[in-house]
């Protein structure tokens, strides 16, 4: 990227280039990992983000597109599009020969565009064994990130200030006194979080968290302040942080945000029609000035995070600003589906970084990462590819 389409905020030796190695030619064969073998809602939200995404890049030559696109019956079908009617149309294929078809297709990267667990985790591990390279974070740190628990207490041991809380499972009773938040400790998006306000409130919370995992966290809840995301994307050997993305919430009105306040369904049905995004309004989310007192002490917050959760080419965290403006972790979001409307597409745009530059920037990171663990494991004497399958 060119250093006059940089954010003057942001310094030019921490933006990423988007300069892509010489030995890497026009077209890339660029797989779309998409759908869900889980549910029609992940199905309908990787749909929804990757339809923005194609439409984004549609007009970038420098790329061909296959599109793979498994749904809950753990079908594979590979569509010209993701208009309702070519997905119909394409031929459905179950595991081993959808496997063998990607086998053949000479794939240079893929983007794991899928947000159920199995997604996030089984089929980034299918990739690695394809030896298709990807953007993103492995299956290790992506099972390890959808355990909140685990990921509070990994954070914690790194120095990262945390909600005091408690795992329960069903039958425990909390013992943290409101008010509190509890949360599914498997689940995303919000989905069945409740802020609990005097201790007659548990009951219903705690039916609404195991409804989406078998067990729950209850926290203490930090008041505002203010609520945050930072992304971090990586560079050569360094973490570059990006303008801090703030989210509307409010005293008496909006404590704190909720599934709704993220996705609307805006209809019924199996198609990502029936999603649309809540918090892409400017009264609701925007980028936080670099010059922000908050920011410095997020930042030095994130990187902790990042580094002690082993990330790889970006990281996304969310976190609560109290009172005194001390920044407190929430969870980990390890994804980014290179949609204009993804949250570090939308930084990096804040950054003065195009969506194709980003992605650029991505390859060429994903580029050296395959070649320090070719170096790593050749020095070991062992292949570094563990495909199976002749391409």
């Amino acid at each position: 990227m060119n250093s006059s389409t940089r954010s003057s905020s942001v310094p030019s030796s921490s933006v990423p280039s988007s300069s892509v190695p010489s030995s890497i030619e026009p077209p890339l064969h660029v797989l779309h990992l998409i759908g869900s073998s889980t549910n029609l809602f992940y199905s309908d939200l990787s749909k929804l983000y990757a339809a923005e995404c194609l439409q984004a890049m549609a007009e970038t030559r420098r790329y061909t597109f296959l599109i793979a696109c498994v749904t809950p019956d753990g079908i594979w079908r590979f569509p010209r599009s993701l208009e309702p009617s070519d997905i119909t149309a394409a031929q459905p294929m179950t595991i081993a020969p959808a496997i063998q078809f990607l086998a053949r297709q000479k794939i240079d990267v893929a983007i794991p565009q899928m947000f159920c667990f199995s997604g996030m985790t089984d089929y980034r591990a299918l990739l690695r064994l394809l030896d298709i390279p990807y953007i993103g974070n492995a299956p290790f740190q992506m099972a390890l990130t959808a355990d909140k628990a685990k990921t509070k207490a990994i954070v914690a041991a790194a120095g990262v200030k945390v909600p005091k809380g408690e795992l329960l499972s069903r039958g425990d009773s909390p013992s943290v006194l409101p008010p509190a938040i509890v949360k599914p400790n498997c689940a995303d998006n919000s989905e069945g979080v409740s802020l609990v306000v005097n201790p007659a409130e548990y009951a219903e919370a705690l039916a609404t968290g195991f409804d989406y995992s078998e067990q729950v966290i209850v926290e203490d809840f930090i008041g505002l302040g203010r609520e945050v995301r930072c992304g971090i994307v990586v560079k050569g050997s360094e973490l570059v942080c990006l303008p801090l993305e703030e989210y509307f919430v409010d005293k008496e009105t909006q404590p704190i945000r909720t599934h709704a306040h993220k996705l609307k369904h805006t209809a019924t049905g199996s198609h990502s029609n029936s999603l649309s995004f809540a918090a892409k309004d400017p009264t609701k989310s925007w980028i936080v000035s670099i010059d922000d007192p908050v920011t410095a002490g997020v930042w030095a917050a994130a990187k902790k995070c990042h580094q002690a959760l082993g990330c790889e080419h970006y990281s996304l965290f969310d976190f609560r600003i109290d009172e005194a403006g001390q920044p407190w972790f929430i969870e980990a979001g390890l994804y980014c589906s290179f949609s204009p409307k993804s949250v570090l597409v939308t930084m990096m745009a804040a950054a003065g970084v195009s969506l194709v530059d980003f992605f650029e920037s991505a390859l060429e990171q994903v580029t050296m990462t395959r070649q320090h663990q070719r170096t790593e494991t050749s020095e070991k004497g062992v292949p570094y590819s563990s495909t199976v399958f002749s391409k």
